[in-house]
């Protein structure tokens, strides 16, 4: 897997979540595993970029405003931001933007 979403042409949408953890682990890891694999299932899901330090960041790509409105929906995610909520975050933060221009190499 690559550590940089490869996503198409522009315009798409990122999805772009900033936390701070609590010092709670209580299955984050394999939760935030699962999130992943269940996000790329999704119909709409271009990909994934994720860092994390002090804060973390975690960037999903989705091609339209109505993936990206399911996939908060889905019940398994819903139950992931329950938890994270009451347990793994100090302050979270979600941005939703729309690429227009990408480049790189």
């Amino acid at each position: 897997m690559s550590l940089i979403a490869n996503t198409p042409t522009p315009p798409y949408f990122a999805v772009i979540f900033t936390s701070t953890r609590t010092d709670v682990d209580n299955g984050y890891g394999d939760m935030a595993n699962r999130m992943v694999e269940l996000a790329a299932q999704q119909p709409g899901f271009l990909g994934i970029e994720s860092a994390r330090e002090s804060v973390g960041i975690t960037v999903s790509y989705w091609s339209d405003l109505a993936a990206i409105k399911k996939w908060k929906a889905n019940a398994e995610h819903i139950e992931a931001q329950k938890a994270g909520r009451k347990s793994w975050y100090g302050t979270f933060k979600v941005r939703i933007s729309k690429v227009e221009r990408d480049y790189g190499i």
